[in-house]
């Protein structure tokens, strides 16, 4: 069961070549773990480039690693942040904002969206490059992670704005799901504590303020925000665990010193 929901969250959140099923598709959507689970795989193919930490220039790891996510997971989960941009900056209720994520043209909403994504990501990998190996790799982990672990959590505590990927996956689940979620995210956590603790930490904060504007601007969650929700929660879990490791290795410092 575990196996087939991580291979069906594989075939949705990657373009790697694992197939599809409808017994995969229906394992997938009724195991919310399953996003994290498939996190690992999805983390350590992106975190190849971070190998080469020390030995080419940082800039060089961090585009490679842009690369890397788009040849791994390709453009689902941007083109859901697209969407979620343009509904931001529309006036009117949840349905006028819904009906402007269904347009195929891209707003101005979306492309600020993507832009400013996009640039927090490269300067997060950047900086990240700039650690030491095993740990640059620990948290590009770590963050792959907590981005699905964040899909996880709007699986078991967001209610449906509408028909569609949204609804399919939440209609099985319930809160209590979530633990087992947490519970297969902790070995990433764990990596390089607290650096990678707060890396996955990120996820679930990132998914709980996307759900509570969603639910306000949008009348729920839909796919567009699941995609969006990882995205955003990569971002913010690179910028997290650089901070933290600043912190982290400031205070071991002072505390010698001292």
């Amino acid at each position: 069961m575990v196996l087939s929901a991580v291979r069906g969250a594989l075939g949705f959140l990657s373009r790697l070549p694992v197939g599809h099923s409808e017994a995969a598709w229906d394992a997938f959507t009724a195991t919310p773990a399953a996003f994290p689970l498939a996190g690992y795989v999805v983390g350590a193919l992106v975190a190849v480039p971070f190998l080469a930490v020390g030995l080419v220039p940082a800039a060089v790891v961090a585009a490679a690693y842009l690369a890397g996510i788009v040849l791994v997971t390709g453009v689902n989960h941007a083109d859901g942040l697209a969407d979620l941009g343009d509904a931001a900056v529309v006036h009117g209720g949840p349905a006028e904002r819904r009906e402007v994520m269904r347009d195929t043209t891209v707003g101005v909403g979306a492309v600020l969206a993507l832009g400013t994504t996009l640039v927090g990501l490269a300067l997060g990998a950047l900086a990240v490059a700039g650690l030491p190996v095993l740990v640059a790799v620990a948290i590009v982990v770590a963050a792959e992670v907590g981005a699905k672990l964040s899909m996880a959590t709007l699986a078991c505590v967001a209610t449906p704005s509408h028909a569609g990927f949204g609804e399919t996956v939440l209609s099985g689940n319930r809160p209590r799901d979530f633990l087992a979620s947490v519970a297969a995210a902790l070995p990433a956590a764990a990596l390089v504590v607290p650096v990678t603790t707060v890396a996955v930490v990120a996820g679930p904060v990132v998914a709980l303020v996307l759900r509570r504007w969603a639910d306000r601007r949008l009348g729920g969650v839909g796919g567009d925000v699941f995609g969006a929700a990882n995205e955003l929660s990569r971002v913010a879990a690179l910028h997290a665990a650089v901070v933290a490791w600043t912190l982290f290795d400031w205070g071991v410092l002072a505390w010698t010193r001292w």
